[in-house]
């Protein structure tokens, strides 16, 4: 059987399962009904060692008797804070809460894996370790936890992948080095002095003060920083005030900076505490600044970012070379201690509306796309001469 063939046998059980977590959704950290839903799928292979509580929420499953190659591939399993407006028989039952990223589809796929080797055990030519994650969404995530805890000892490398609603579904994205940003936060405080509207030379206006800091801020790259070192500045929340006539005391600045080296980063915070401090001084007012480190950039190892490429030619697979994307994600945290690489698999289909956004509150998975996943995660651990896919019974 062709790795297709083999494909085809497991893709009513990974939807069946995508569809149960879709309906049952939870947050990051809060994830103890879903934990529960994969211990017990796991329980079904009484023979994969399976390791729980893992950095506090997460599980690592192993076939094999932690010989080499020993390979590792991770899914995650959070979902967001976000309404489900699709209109679908496995909408989220869960008022409020709903898998708008994916993570649903990254687990059901790595089950699937996991049900193919253990099949295919007598195969096996190294070990493999399925890596279930919790908490990837809301920093510090679970990843840290995780390899804190040795969730990767005896692992050899490391691959993941994302499922991504705005490549077309089947197509396969990946480059060597960075590949996904660091996602940093900040807030800034400003304090001024309150006042009557009408009088605004008598107080000290925090609003003014952010307004200018906003636009000194957004100078940083370009100006500051090179635009070819890929940073990106966003301010996505200002408050201040209650009332029209009303000069109020404080205003607060939240935002996120995205870069992919730690040198510029380290540049970028230091430009925002000064920046802040000496705009808020010279009007007579104080600023303080909360500028809070986000995951590590992922940045993939060229020899595992070329299996990839060489994974997604074999099995027939669209490939094209990833621009790198200004988003966050914490297997950056797997890689720094293993070689490994991580991939997009497209699923975006307008015909069938899984193509919006990715935290939009219709966002929805092209199921096919689970296929491909699948294949590529066979492949490559076929090419990585783990297992031989000789059969499926």
């Amino acid at each position: 059987m062709t790795i297709d063939d083999i494909v085809k046998t497991v893709m009513p059980d990974m939807v069946e399962h995508r569809r149960y977590m879709h309906m049952h959704p939870e947050v990051s950290f809060h994830e103890k009904e879903t934990y529960t839903y994969i211990l017990e799928c796991l329980a079904r292979y009484p023979d994969v060692t399976v390791r729980e509580g893992v950095g506090g929420g997460g599980l690592l499953a192993t076939i094999g008797s932690m010989a080499h190659p020993h390979v590792a591939i991770r899914a995650d399993f959070d979902a967001l804070p976000i309404q489900d407006e699709k209109d679908v028989p496995y909408r989220s039952t869960v008022d409020g809460v709903m898998h708008a990223c994916g993570h649903d589809a990254h687990t059901s796929t790595l089950l699937g894996l996991l049900d193919l080797v253990h099949k295919n055990k007598d195969h096996l030519k190294g070990s493999i370790s399925f890596i279930f994650q919790f908490a990837e969404e809301v920093q510090p995530g679970g990843a840290i936890s995780m390899v804190e805890d040795g969730v990767l000892e005896g692992i050899d490398k490391v691959y993941g992948q994302h499922y991504w609603s705005q490549y077309p579904t089947h197509q396969i994205k990946t480059k060597t080095g960075p590949v996904i940003s660091s996602p940093d936060m900040f807030k800034i405080k400003i304090q001024g002095t309150g006042g009557h509207a009408a009088h605004p030379q008598n107080a000290v206006d925090p609003i003014v003060i952010a307004a200018e800091l906003i636009t000194n801020l957004q100078t940083v790259v370009s100006r500051q920083v090179s635009p070819l070192d890929n940073a990106v500045v966003t301010v996505g929340k200002v408050s201040s005030g209650d009332a029209f006539n009303v000069i109020p005391d404080t205003a607060e600045i939240i935002g996120t900076v995205r870069t992919f080296d730690f040198k510029v980063k380290e540049k970028i915070r230091d430009i925002f505490h000064k920046e802040a401090t000496l705009t808020a001084e010279k009007r007579g007012a104080t600023a303080e600044v909360q500028y809070d480190f986000g995951y590590p950039a992922v940045i993939n190892h060229e020899s595992e970012a070329d299996i990839i490429r060489q994974a997604a030619g074999e099995i027939g697979l669209d490939f094209e070379e990833a621009k790198p994307l200004m988003i966050g994600e914490d297997f950056s945290y797997y890689i720094n201690e293993r070689p490994g690489a991580f991939f997009f698999t497209g699923s975006g289909n307008a015909g069938k509306l899984s193509d919006y956004v990715h935290h939009h509150p219709r966002f929805d998975m092209d199921e096919d796309a689970m296929a491909s996943g699948l294949a590529m995660f066979m492949k490559i651990l076929e090419i990585e001469q783990v297992i031989e896919w000789k059969h499926q019974s």
